[in-house]
């Protein structure tokens, strides 16, 4: 490409060492989650939500668990504010959760801040400014020292208005920009905020670490946070916050990293529904959790209605690729993967292991609301003999032997690859149903009988072909070995009986059996393989039987 000598790096190393971090494997605990889709995911639609449609996403996040929420910047405008105060009036906010205001460091949008939050039970004034150097130099034109002050003014309005009105509110301090800011600076400007607050244990504040623009990849950002968190003042009194967003495709990367390096608590967005590229999706960071065996306190066990909801109130779609969320995420089109799956869900049904840890499937789909027929398994011309087999077992009851999969496999995908599409489940049953299942052209059996001659048994077999009716006769060591010596007999050919297995289909009085069958020429050419059905399994075994001869018989005649 060209004009690469047009970028650099705009990013700040710690002025030490801080890889500490990288000594961990996993996140031990869910952080604190505070969701953000009502203020930066709002702000990021084309059409902002209404007041009924916040309320009702409102709603819907204290559902998932949500115990800290956003809800707006009341000084932003009138319809901010009066949600805001829609919320508090209606004693809409339940008494375990926490509303979130933002406001930037100027004295009119605090003091209008704290007139959207009066009644409120609990609520975290969340206060920003920017302090990277692209934004002090180009947009404020102000030194370090003018950018600390608007932060230190900020923070002494913060604690000064809450004591006037008797409240007991959290503060929430962003230095904005904070992948763009000399993490020392950052350091400075923080800890001058915090000694305004001078926060306690019982009342501790929350410093927020914003990738505001991603410039850096995640282990940069991790050795900011883990920079901050060794060095601001009152640790044991400050929750400290990170708030991706996901210019470079990193935002859960970056979350991730972050909580390794000492973040307590995560502002982010359902689905990552933010400006540009957006915030962290709080949907895969939680589950990318839960796949490792953390709890992630938020419930996305339906995770099928929290699309449907996010998608009504934001008219905003969720990517079929999407991580856990996506309509294809748990779906195999391949043979092989289908192959792999397929046999790890055999395995966890006999071996029952402790652990999940089915080929290609990172959870268990069920345990967010997905259907294993649905979503994981579907069929078209990439599938294989695994998948066909999986989806015919599972939802309608024919166990097809391993040496006819392959068979079938390659019928059904062919079937597909015509049709230039996937087929649903019912299409591969049909397509099933039509190559093997009681094949009775040109022979059909109309009627038999079974006789025993010493330790022999002698079937007769009525048959119709072409409008013609006639009776062949076989005797054999059993039922349907006499019958396909009759058919060897009268209609003098030869053929060996490679494959020949038999189940229920159906549970119940009446129900069905199903056999299969496959047969081959003595020199080993072609097999061809053919099922029956019907309620005496005898019959079914004849019917199998019947139909891969047809099926012979065609081939031979080809």
């Amino acid at each position: 490409m060209k004009n690469t000598e047009k970028y650099t790096t705009l990013f700040h190393m710690p002025p030490e060492d801080c890889y500490d971090w990288v000594k961990k494997s996993k996140i031990e605990r869910a952080p604190v989650w505070c969701s953000v889709d009502l203020r930066d995911g709002n702000q990021a639609l084309v059409n902002p939500m209404t007041t009924e449609e916040k309320l009702e996403f409102f709603a819907y996040l204290v559902k998932l668990g949500f115990k800290e929420i956003e809800i707006g910047f009341p000084a932003a405008s009138e319809t901010e504010y009066e949600f805001t105060r829609r919320l508090i009036e209606g004693n809409l906010i339940p008494a375990d959760v926490t509303v979130q205001v933002l406001t930037q460091s100027r004295e009119h949008i605090i003091k209008k801040t704290f007139d959207a939050i009066k009644g409120v039970k609990n609520a975290i004034v969340h206060l920003y400014n920017s302090t990277s150097v692209a934004q002090r130099e180009q947009v404020f034109n102000k030194s370090k020292d003018d950018i600390l002050k608007i932060a230190v003014d900020g923070a002494v309005m913060l604690d000064t208005l809450t004591k006037e009105n008797g409240g007991d509110y959290r503060f929430e301090y962003s230095p904005e920009s904070f992948t763009g800011t000399e993490p020392e600076y950052a350091l400075k400007v923080c800890n001058a905020v915090l000694d305004v607050w001078k926060p306690k244990k019982t009342r501790k504040a929350i410093i927020n670490l914003p990738v505001t623009v991603s410039h850096s990849m995640p282990h940069v950002y991790a050795c900011q946070i883990e920079y901050m968190n060794k060095h601001l003042a009152y640790r044991d009194a400050v929750v400290l916050s990170s708030h991706p967003h996901n210019d470079r495709g990193c935002g859960v990367a970056d979350a991730e990293a972050a909580l390794l390096a000492g973040a307590d608590r995560i502002e982010g967005t359902l689905f990552g529904n933010g400006e540009r590229t957006g915030n962290v999706d709080i949907v895969t960071l939680a589950l990318n959790m839960y796949s490792q065996g953390v709890d992630p306190k938020l419930d996305f066990s339906d995770i099928s209605e929290t699309i449907a909801v996010y998608e009504k109130l934001t008219a905003m779609s969720v990517p079929p690729r999407q991580p856990y969320g996506g309509k294809l995420v748990f779906t195999a089109f391949s043979g092989s993967h289908q192959d792999a799956i397929a046999k790890g869900f055999k395995h966890r049904e006999t071996a029952a292991p402790k652990y999940w840890d089915v080929p290609y499937l990172p959870i268990d789909p069920k345990d967010i609301g997905r259907d294993y027929e649905g979503d994981v398994i579907r069929i078209n011309s990439q599938s294989g003999k695994g998948g066909v087999g999986y989806l015919l077992e599972r939802k309608y009851g024919f166990c097809i032997p391993k040496a006819m999969r392959e068979d079938c496999g390659y019928t059904v995908k062919n079937a597909s690859d015509k049709l230039k599409r996937e087929l649903q489940p019912q299409e591969v049953l049909d397509v099933f149903v039509k190559a093997y299942v009681n094949i009775d052209s040109p022979l059909n059996m109309t009627a038999h009988t079974f006789d025993k001659r010493g330790e022999n048994t002698v079937v007769g077999l009525t048959l119709s072909s072409g409008g013609k009716q006639f009776t062949i006769t076989g005797e054999g060591n059993g039922q349907l070995n006499a019958a396909a010596n009759a058919l060897k007999a009268h209609f003098k050919t030869s053929f060996t009986t490679v494959l020949y297995t038999e189940h229920a289909l159906d549970s119940g009085s009446g129900s069905r059996a199903a056999a299969y069958i496959g047969i081959t020429d003595r020199l080993g050419g072609k097999t061809f393989f053919a099922c029956g059905v019907d309620t005496d399994i005898m019959v079914a075994s004849i019917k199998a039987l019947l139909g891969a001869y047809n099926k012979f018989t065609a081939g031979e005649n080809k």
